[in-house]
């Protein structure tokens, strides 16, 4: 497959789309299904090239997976190595969750260091806190993670800071340790709470999943998965951007609901519309006019900074200057660079970039270097005149399932 899209922008979208599930909810619940001996199920699970990243480790730890159609299947009856080669855990960051559910298994695991974007420092300082806390000893080497244990304990564990990435670590690693566990300052985004979720469908014993305080009653066993996969919410907000930036009108199927509150409200502030009808949000961008004099990424419930780069893209088209303040990881105004390549006006001062926007977005080549501000390059590309390429596709394709298909059937 050709690692680059040709889009030929100018027109405003009109159409309907149907938003996919969930990404970031969809890799942990894969992981949590290793702590069944036999087969589990994700429901309407995303064709992506992370999923299938983690169906390539799920297989490498002795798994059998099937799909049918975009139902995933898996059968870890005898997915008991505990060793995971850093040819696959570099692809993608959040397979050193999977440190927890070897631990709690087979009492040992072994990975290389997770890789994934190029978006800042995500250290895994906290995944590892929590791990030790529980009991486990971990060995960081020069190349890989060692992690064993006895058996692993329940505790009282407070995050010295939100990460989302360590507080699934801890959850799948208390659902089976002996004991009561109390995790304190959890990171609250919706993708815990559906992790949580899923592990109470396989009996697992939750109490107070998407609040800071969750609680934990350790389990012998569990029973085999079976839920549907959330839509994506940020998938949602970048298809609204598409919307907001070509000022043009989509009709969102299988909306996330409640989980895009701060992005809506921007959105709204820069004239945007939506409304909900019969499980479907309807949005219209004609109004867009309005520049967003400062906006920061923040925690969750906040401003989600998987879409500031999207939002990035849709300001650069606003007559007026807006800035925004990115508070989550400190390299993430990459993109800037390739917006100004096509005639945005930005400049970045350290964590802030300020856009001049109402300026031309001209049709050129560009790069995509991470997931989420690839898919900003091609919402631009949407509203530029000409025609763009942009090349690095393949990260695109890490989180968007179809997105070329979409927005094609809604610009023609």
């Amino acid at each position: 497959m050709e690692d680059y899209i040709r889009i030929a922008g100018g027109k405003p979208l009109e159409g309907t789309v149907s938003i996919q599930g969930s990404k970031n909810a969809a890799l942990p619940m894969m992981a949590a299904s290793l702590l069944h001996k036999g087969v589990s199920v994700l429901k309407g699970c995303p064709r992506i090239a992370d999923v299938f990243c983690m169906e390539e480790i799920l297989r490498e730890l002795g798994a059998v997976t099937w799909w049918e159609d975009h139902d995933l299947y898996m059968d870890c009856t005898n997915a008991d190595k505990t060793e995971i080669p850093a040819a696959y855990t570099g692809k993608m960051r959040s397979s050193v969750i999977l440190l927890a559910v070897m631990l709690s298994r087979n009492k040992k695991g072994c990975l290389g260091y997770p890789g994934g974007c190029v978006i800042g420092k995500r250290p895994i300082d906290l995944h590892l806190y929590a791990l030790r806390q529980l009991g486990a000893k971990v060995e960081e080497g020069t190349e890989l993670i060692m992690a064993s244990c006895d058996s692993l304990r329940g505790k009282a564990i407070e995050f010295p800071k939100r990460s989302v990435g360590a507080t699934q670590q801890a959850i799948l690693a208390a659902v089976m340790a002996s004991g009561e566990t109390e995790l304190l300052n959890c990171a609250c985004e919706p993708e815990i709470k559906w992790l949580c979720r899923y592990l109470k469908t396989m009996g697992a014993l939750i109490q107070g999943e998407g609040s800071s305080l969750i609680h934990i009653t350790g389990v012998k066993e569990l029973n085999g998965g079976c839920m549907k996969v959330p839509p994506d919410r940020i998938v949602a907000g970048t298809y609204i951007c598409a919307a907001a930036i070509t000022r043009g009108r989509l009709v969102l199927e299988n909306p996330p609901e409640g989980e895009l509150d701060a992005f809506l409200e921007v959105y709204r502030k820069m004239g945007g519309q939506y409304k909900g009808k019969s499980g479907k949000l309807i949005v219209n961008g004609n109004g867009i006019r309005y520049p967003v004099p400062f906006l920061k990424t923040e925690v969750y419930p906040g401003f989600p900074t998987d879409l500031q780069s999207p939002m990035m893209a849709v300001l650069t088209t606003i007559p007026g200057q807006s800035r925004i303040r990115e508070q989550i990881f400190e390299a993430r105004f990459k993109t800037a660079e390739e917006l100004v390549r096509m005639g945005a006006h930005i400049r970045v001062e350290g964590r802030e970039a300020v856009i001049d926007g109402g300026y031309p977005l001209q049709g050129c080549t560009v790069q995509a270097q991470e997931l989420r501000g690839g898919a900003a390059l091609v919402l631009a590309a949407m509203a530029a005149e000409g025609i763009t390429c942009v090349e690095g596709y393949s990260y695109i394709r890490r989180g968007y399932e179809h997105i070329c298909e979409d927005l094609s059937l809604c610009s023609s």
